[in-house]
Parts: C-alpha cells; structure tokens; sequence
C-alpha cells in the first residue's frame, strides 16, 4: 500500500496542480484553445472510464482516471477565472458551505440517527436551496433512464412517498409482470398494441428497479456486471469458434450453446 500523504504534502500537490494549469493554458496551443463546451464531451468520457476502472476493481485505474477528473475541475475553474465567473477558490468554498448546511446533525443542532434520516433531511434541504416547485426537479432530464428511476424512487423517498415493506414492492412486481403478460402474451397469435405493451414493459422495470432498492442492489450496477458477463462469455463463443475453424453466422444454436455452456464454468 502506498504510503499517505501528510495535510501539508496534499496541499503541496494541489498547489503544484495549479501551477501547471496556469503553465499549460499560457504555452501550450491545445490547452490555450480549450473553452468549457469543448471539455464537456471529454468530461464525460472520462467519467465512464473512471466507472469501468471501479467496476474492474482496478485501484491503479481509478486512482488516474480520479486524477484525470481533477485535472478537468481544475481546467473549468482556471477558464471560470478568465471569464470572471468563478476560480478554484470560489466554487471550492462554495462546495465546503453547501455541506455545512446540508449536515446540520454534524454542523447544527439537528438530530440524525442513521444513514435514512440523513438522506431524508438532504433532500428537504436541497429542494428549499434550489427553489425547485417539485421533489424530481433536481433530477438531470439527460440521465439514462435507468440511473433516472433509481434518483427519482430515491428523491420520492426522501419525503417519505415510498413503500413500507419489500415485500409489498414484490407483490406490485407481479402484478406489472401480469399486466404486461395480458398485453403480450407471447403464445398468443393476436397482434399486440405496442404502445400499451410499452406502457406495461417500463411499469415492470419501474417496479423492479424499486424492488432493487429495497434489498440494497443496485440496478444500474446489477445490470453492468450482466452486460460484462454476457460479453465475456460471448467473446469465448466466438474465440472458440475461430479455433474451431468455424463462422459463428454458420452454426446453429445447439452448436453455438456448446461453446457457452463452457464459458460458463470459466
């Protein structure tokens, strides 16, 4: 394990940070022309490589791609201070208020006995900072919709509109499942009303997702790892084939299910 830092020595880092910034923005012709929109794109990409380096429990990965995400923070605070908007200062004292008076059981006199009732006094407090006329207001409309209906069952919840028992989410599980099995039925010939099997597809997700909740999985993680696996295993498929001499769009699926099968137990 790498030895830590001392306080001195971090902010000793984070000075240099800074120093470099000022240095690469003044001489070098590719940070000179950068402007907030053009970092946007690269932001978030860098984001999602972070959130692969954390799902591959990877310590060296997250540890650069964090980094990576530091020099973009300090990259929009140095075009902020251009601009006259803001600097690294500002919005860093900014942040340090914002969470003294969203852990008023820490910095006030509120009482917050765990983890529930801290978020539950977060959102109150950030649905008056932010003047939002509803609890979901805060929720990016350009969240993938996924990520979006974990947020909002958790905002909901925040003000105490959630269920009380898991197991009442289960049975509102089946009961979407039912709903949308009466709308398509796939043993049936009848041709389906899209729309309304749409309808019922995305309450049953809803519902899922909900459910996750409720026993501390995350779906949007639970689903990742289901993508990898799937992935590597499908990669297997097709490595496997090759050695066999074989075009994967040539076999059947019982001589496709071989190969999976195997890959399984890897």
């Amino acid at each position: 394990m790498t030895n830590l830092s001392t306080r001195a020595e971090k902010l000793a880092a984070f000075d240099r940070l800074l120093t470099i910034m000022d240095e690469l923005r003044a001489q070098c012709p590719w940070d000179k022309k950068q402007t907030t929109e053009s970092l946007r794109h690269l932001t978030i990409e860098e984001t999602f490589e972070l959130s692969d380096a954390i799902l591959d429990g990877d310590a060296d990965e997250v540890k650069k791609e964090l980094g990576d995400l530091l020099l973009h923070i300090v990259f929009y605070a140095k075009i902020g201070s251009e601009e006259g908007n803001f600097d690294i200062a500002t919005l860093t004292n900014a942040l340090c208020e914002k969470l003294i008076r969203r852990h008023p059981h820490i910095y006030g006199d509120l009482d917050a006995k765990d983890e529930e009732a801290v978020k539950q006094n977060w959102e109150k407090i950030k649905l008056k900072e932010k003047g939002n006329k509803s609890v979901l207001g805060g929720v990016p409309k350009s969240l993938p919709a996924l990520i979006k209906a974990m947020r909002i069952q958790e905002k909901a919840r925040g003000v105490g509109f959630d269920w009380e028992e898991k197991e009442q989410v289960w049975e509102k599980v089946e009961e979407e499942m039912q709903e949308f099995h009466a709308e398509h039925n796939g043993a049936s010939a009848e041709q389906i009303d899209k729309e309304k099997a749409t309808e019922e597809f995305g309450d049953m997700l809803f519902s899922l997702i909900n459910y996750s909740r409720f026993i501390d999985i995350n779906a949007e993680e639970a689903l990742e790892r289901t993508n990898l696996k799937f992935i590597k295993r499908f990669q297997h498929l097709e490595q496997s084939a090759k050695k066999a001499g074989k075009e994967i769009s040539d076999m059947t699926l019982d001589e496709m299910n071989v190969y999976w099968n195997e890959a399984k137990t890897l």
